[in-house]
């Protein structure tokens, strides 16, 4: 059965493009280019949903983080 996710795409600051797919959370990973973090997607998304048992979500929470070096 074909199915089709949304991934969010985002590049980091050293160039890495980093995708996630939000209806699969903790569905996620990078790569180099664009090919290559759609192949690796695909395998995350395969990997996922062949997990033995579904991820459950068990909360949301907002953590503070202080940047090093920046005060």
């Amino acid at each position: 059965m074909k199915r089709d996710y949304d991934m969010v795409i985002l590049r980091d600051g050293d160039g890495w493009y980093v995708g996630t797919v939000p209806a699969l959370p903790g569905c996620n990973t990078q790569a180099r280019s664009l090919e290559e973090l759609n192949v690796r997607m695909r395998e995350a998304i395969g990997a996922f949903l062949d997990a033995p048992e579904p991820t459950e979500c068990v909360g949301v929470q907002r953590i503070a983080v202080t940047s090093c070096g920046n005060p």
